[in-house]
């Protein structure tokens, strides 16, 4: 689906460089991926038809596949040693229920550091109920709590809804410079 998005995002861009839009107009200069940005109308038929399209009202192109990165995956207790044990990344795990409210609140702190360390570190959230076993086998006797694993080994958990600094001190510690 991410890879949809992008060719989708590449075409369209594509056709606003053959349109001799420049790149400053619908790529920002400061960051890796596309952003939402406004110019002129591009329309698909007057691109085709003619040479030289004329624009007239503004429209938004966004790129669908920024979120794909940006996720926190779900992981359980069948995906356990796939997605941590045996990964080679660092990896944050959020234990976590959907009925507690400081889990709530930590929320968006993780997927805005999924957000600022895609490719970095592996962010991660487990249901303390429906994957009980997993978090029993770590001691997990509060939610929410975030582990961090450094080649398949837990090396630090931070218990309750902390501030975004913490967390961030503690990614630090394991990702590679």
């Amino acid at each position: 689906m991410a890879l949809d998005n992008c060719i989708q995002l590449s075409t369209a861009a594509t056709m606003c460089a053959a349109a001799s839009i420049p790149k400053s107009h619908y790529f920002s200069s400061t960051t890796n991926y596309p952003q939402k940005t406004s110019f002129s109308t591009l329309s698909l038929q007057r691109l085709n038809k003619s040479p030289t399209p004329t624009f007239r009202k503004p429209f938004s192109l966004t790129c669908q596949a920024r979120g794909a990165v940006d996720d926190v995956k779900e992981v359980t207790e069948s995906s356990w040693n796939n997605l941590v044990v045996e990964n080679q990344k660092a990896v944050l795990v959020e234990f976590w229920a959907p009925w507690c409210g400081p889990c709530k609140i930590i929320e968006p702190v993780i997927k805005e550091l999924a957000a600022e360390y895609a490719g970095k570190i592996v962010c991660l959230k487990l249901n303390t109920d429906l994957s009980p076993n997993v978090a029993s086998k770590y001691g997990i006797r509060s939610i929410p709590t975030v582990l961090f694993f450094k080649n398949g080994e837990k090396r630090e958990s931070v218990i309750g809804a902390v501030p975004k600094s913490t967390l961030t001190a503690s990614i630090d510690k394991y990702i590679e410079v």
